[in-house]
Order: C-alpha cells, then structure tokens, then sequence
C-alpha cells in the first residue's frame, strides 16, 4: 500500500485524479484529496513570496501543503508548489507527478538533491490547443470577429461581401508555424486538412514524412515570415525564443499579415505589436496568452478593433482533464511496479 497525496484544482478535479490511479493501480493505497480554488483565484508566482524563489504558476502556501502532503510518498499535483525548504519538510515523498507540460512549480534541482522523481504530462492539452488554434485563424481570416462585434453594436456590416473587405479561405493563403512540438504538429495536421500552404520554422526537429509528402516546407525565419499570410506562435519560452516576436520581426512580416498567439505572452513585444497594428503593417491579431495576467484593464490592446482576445483558455477541455489524469496515473502504477516513468523531468 501506497500513500498518495492528490492536490488538484477545479479544472484538474481530485477526483478524476482518484478514479484513474485507482482504474490502473487498484484501490488498496491511501489516497488524500485536496482541492485548490484556481481558476476562480488567480496562480502566484515565487518571485512575490519569500522561500519560493524561481517557481511560477502555482497556488498554495507553502505550509498548508506541507501539511496535507504529511507522510505521503507520492504527490499528484497540477499547480502545488514544492520549494527547497518544502522538500526538507517532507522526508518521505519520492514521486511527484505534475498534469502539466511544464514542471514551473517545482523546484526541480532541490528535487534531484532530496532524490524525488518528478514525471509531467507533455502533450496532455496539445489537440486542444491546436483546435483552438484553428478557431482563432478562421475568427480572424473569415472575419468572424469583425461581423460578431458589429452585429452587437447593431450594425450591419453587408459591406462585408465586397470582393475588396470579405475573407480568405485557408486554401488559398500561407500559414506560417514556429514551433513544431506537441502542439505544432498538429496545428499543422489541421492547417492541411483545409488545403493550406504551410510553413515551418523549427531548428531542433525534422518535419515528418508525412507533412513533407505533403508539401509542408521547413524555412528560416526570415523565409516564413515574409511569405506568410499568417503567423502562429508555438515553441516554447526560452533566452532564444523570449521576444523573438518584436519590432525588427514583426516588420518582416507580410504587409497585411495576421498574428496569432496561443503559446506564452513572453514570446512576444506586445508593444511592438501594438504599433503594428495600429499602422496597418498587421491587419489582426488573436492573443490567448499574456506576459502580464489578468490583464490590466486599461491595457492598450484591448481597445483596438483588430484583435481578439481570450483569457487563456486554449488548453482548457474535458478531454484535457482526463487526459492528463490518466498519464499521470499512469506514471503512479509504474513507480509502485518498480518500472521507469515514461516521462522524466
């Protein structure tokens, strides 16, 4: 028997988290379950508080989860935080297993000092993402939002069906992909499926066999951006990639382009973006995600009539939660077999 600790949230349920371990592990281990208020309060970030330097996006004080923890040897978690100092408090705890592509709640160099195995679940919100990714493209290249929000303001927009205003079908325009992960792939799986010239832009990997049958090209930055009719952030936040969207780049984009991010806010000047779209250079821009969240209210962005925003909400589906939970207990049923995890960190 096992001692389980499970911290979930109210989109990462407990108890989805309970009922897969038990579906794979069986019901003869200790399982405590705690409920975190997010998304209805907003995560923290250790950079604010005392004690949890270099963690982000996570919910929870440190000793009311040190508390609930106890003497558990396993943690199945998607947002409590484990710092150094939390990790000298809880002797007994060997598998931490995080729902999320990123471990950023833990402090993972205390982890492989106290010899805890942190597992996560890359990929486990990716096909949510990329629909969503090809909801934002046809918002703006259909002109959904643009008709929406005038017909809210009781105008109609009839002009809307001129050759020179109506959209563009996905068949005959350019999209252009940076970021060829998880996420991207699939994006661009969708993008073909409409019959779209894509582009990739992806300096660790190859493009599959597939998408180079079918016409798929993997280009230089500079090559994808000028060709694009749209641009669609994937990779990751790094030194290389943080504001790889800024003045000098956004320039280089197609006169008319749209810009759509559903990656992180830090990949982008969202400064720069803002006079792009203000000048015309961009005609729109869909953003998901944002350096800064909630947004301040007065941000400029929000008040221009070319873009759309959501708040983060991409990866968020049923099918995510599930998903998720199943490969975290997953990784549960194979450290109490004594097998490796199939996702490391």
């Amino acid at each position: 028997m096992k001692k389980i600790a499970i911290i979930g949230d109210r989109f990462m349920l407990p108890d989805v988290f309970r009922d897969k371990i038990v579906e794979a592990s069986g019901d003869g281990h200790d399982i405590r379950t705690l409920e975190l208020p997010w998304p209805d309060v907003p995560m923290e970030h250790g950079y604010a508080v005392e004690g949890m330097d270099g963690l982000k996006e996570y919910l929870g004080k440190a000793d009311d989860i040190v508390e609930f923890i106890g003497d558990a040897e396993i943690l199945v978690t998607q947002l409590a935080p484990l710092s150094r100092g939390m990790l000298t408090s809880l002797p007994g705890l060997k598998l931490v297993a995080v729902s999320r592509g990123g471990p950023v709640n833990i402090d993972m160099a205390a982890a492989r000092d106290a010899g805890v195995s942190v597992v996560n679940t890359p990929g486990r919100n990716a096909s949510a993402v990329a629909e969503f990714t090809l909801g934002a493209i046809l918002a703006e290249t259909r002109l959904i939002r643009t008709g929406h929000e005038a017909l809210r303001k009781g105008e109609w927009r009839g002009d809307l069906y001129r050759a020179d205003r109506t959209g563009r079908e996905l068949s005959e325009l350019t999209v252009g992909v940076i970021g060829y992960g998880n996420i991207g792939t699939k994006v661009v799986r969708l993008l073909r499926a409409f019959g779209t010239k894509v582009l990739v832009l992806d300096p660790y990997v190859q493009l599959s066999a597939d998408d180079l049958n079918g016409g798929v090209e993997q280009v230089s930055l500079d090559n994808l951006l000028s060709r694009s009719d749209v641009v669609t952030l994937h990779p990751r936040v790094t030194e290389e990639t943080r504001n790889m969207m800024n003045a000098e780049t956004f320039a280089k984009m197609k006169p008319g382009a749209i810009f759509v991010n559903t990656a992180r806010g830090p990949l982008c000047d969202y400064d720069a973006l803002y006079e792009n779209l203000v000048s015309g250079h961009l005609s729109a821009a869909m953003l998901e995600t944002f350096s800064v969240e909630p947004v301040p209210e007065d941000w400029p962005l929000l008040q221009l009539p070319n873009v759309t925003l959501t708040p983060h909400i991409a990866g968020a589906s049923v099918r995510t939660v599930t998903f998720a939970a199943e490969m975290a207990a997953e990784e549960v049923r194979r450290y109490i077999a004594g097998l490796p995890p199939v996702n490391p960190c």
